[in-house]
């Protein structure tokens, strides 16, 4: 369960992502042929579905695992400012610090005294203002490659299932719905995964995890039925 936590963002993200990718593809073929999916084929839908699915998940898990790095080492620059300015100008650090022990709660003096205690360790005293006055975590425990693997792993787990369908039987209209019925299973699924991981009330997690996934397919089968029909 706290590996679930750990990288529930990126479980979301991917999965999300890649069932609406996926959906978009059947969807979109849908709407823009006015018999119906079936004009199309399923091997067209699998091509299509397919190339994208893995195009797309490469491309989240790369951009997630770049994205993590980013912020890694943008925070070690903020923290390595910090200690300076600690090491340098300690009294205006000491002054910032304890006005936000302040507006947690805790009074002038004890703030203060905090506040001057953290000195003595200059790298501590960086993290303690990235995290509570900018709301900053440390990202040491936070490993980019992994990041990237479940982002990927989650797209292509989740954005397969919209097109099982497709695998198992002939193209036709009723191939459409039974995607759709994949599609909100996935989307409930994840929405399960969110509410186990935080503790949510269940109808919210589920609610709002299907409400959004649902938007962006409705989408992508307008703009196909705008477009073809």
């Amino acid at each position: 369960m706290s590996h679930l936590r750990d990288y529930l963002k990126q479980i979301i993200f991917g999965g999300n992502d890649g069932i609406v990718t996926t959906f978009a593809i059947v969807a979109g073929f849908a709407g823009a042929n006015a018999d119906g999916v079936s004009q199309v084929g399923a091997l067209a839908v699998l091509i299509f579905g397919l190339a994208n699915l893995f195009a797309d998940a490469v491309s989240m898990g790369l951009g997630e695992f770049l994205s993590s790095r980013s912020a890694h080492d943008l925070y070690r620059a903020r923290r390595l400012r910090r200690v300076k300015a600690i090491t340098h100008f300690p009294e205006a650090e000491i002054v910032s610090l304890s006005e936000t022990f302040q507006h947690k709660g805790l009074s002038p003096d004890k703030a203060r005294a905090v506040s001057e205690a953290l000195t003595s360790s200059p790298q501590l005293m960086a993290e303690m203002l990235l995290c509570h006055k900018h709301g900053v975590q440390p990202p040491e425990d936070d490993n980019p490659g992994i990041n990237g693997i479940v982002t990927f792993v989650s797209f292509v787990i989740f954005g397969f299932l919209p097109l099982v369908p497709y695998v198992l039987r002939e193209a036709d209209d009723l191939s459409l719905s039974l995607s759709v019925a994949a599609t909100l299973t996935a989307l409930t699924g994840l929405g399960i995964l969110r509410w186990t991981a935080t503790g949510d009330k269940p109808s919210a997690a589920i609610l709002e995890t299907v409400g959004v996934g649902s938007a962006c397919a409705a989408v992508a089968y307008l703009v196909g039925w705008l477009v073809g029909g």
